[in-house]
């Protein structure tokens, strides 16, 4: 799966590289693109998704397929493609939804949401195995390093730094890890489910599906441009 993926997404940037005329280490964001997620084009709810495939710039996607391939690539050999793909995928969705509601004037582009519900997705899994891992809170330290500085500088780059053009978006980032979390505690293998879990699972579940209708029924009752 993250084979394919980080294919898929090279394939895209270099289209857009091309299309564009160039590239720098954060731009140019293919704002016309029929994949971008955009607050005035939400009717057309395929952006909500395949906004995954676009970048801002060659270290954004560098920094996404880094993680997809050293983070992603452990999970997937323990819990196998399905499972992972499905955390990516609703991280992705959560991503997008998460900003359509709670940072409504920008544009979205990258695979941060998918990326941010892997890095998660180590935390359930710790949260489901701890017993059968090695060195899991080392783990989870280095995770939340990574984590925190990319979401560090996501945050001055919405609000401080000085960028021509639309803003992106660091809620998916976060709604994502959400994401991840909740969706990786209901898929993930449990090699020794315990009665805790089970509540805990009904607790994700309940969490995830929550806020999922919440932001579907808040684009549903509010289509126009924010």
């Amino acid at each position: 799966f993250k084979h394919n993926l980080c294919v898929f997404q090279l394939g895209f940037f270099t289209y857009y590289t091309v299309a564009m005329g160039g590239v720098n280490p954060s731009g140019p964001v293919p704002i016309d693109s029929v994949f971008i997620y955009r607050p005035d084009k939400r009717l057309e709810v395929w952006r909500f998704l395949f906004y995954m495939v676009l970048h801002a710039g060659w270290l954004h996607l560098l920094f996404n397929l880094l993680v997809q391939v050293l983070v992603g690539l452990p999970l997937e050999m323990v819990h196998g493609s399905l499972r992972i793909g499905v955390v990516y995928m609703a991280g992705v969705l959560a991503g997008s939804l998460g900003t359509s509601v709670f940072d409504t004037e920008v544009y979205l582009v990258g695979a941060s949401g998918g990326v941010y519900a892997l890095l998660a997705a180590h935390l359930a899994n710790v949260l489901l195995n701890y017993n059968n891992m090695e060195f899991g809170i080392v783990r989870l330290i280095g995770i939340f390093v990574v984590a925190s500085a990319d979401v560090g500088f996501a945050v001055y780059d919405r609000y401080a730094a000085e960028q021509p053009g639309p803003s992106v978006s660091y809620v998916a980032h976060l709604t994502g890890a959400l994401a991840g979390l909740t969706i990786g505690l209901l898929v993930l293998k449990n090699f020794e489910q315990k009665l805790h879990e089970q509540l805990m699972w009904w607790v994700a579940l309940g969490v995830y599906a929550a806020c999922t209708i919440f932001a579907v029924l808040f684009n549903v009752f509010n289509p126009g441009y924010p």
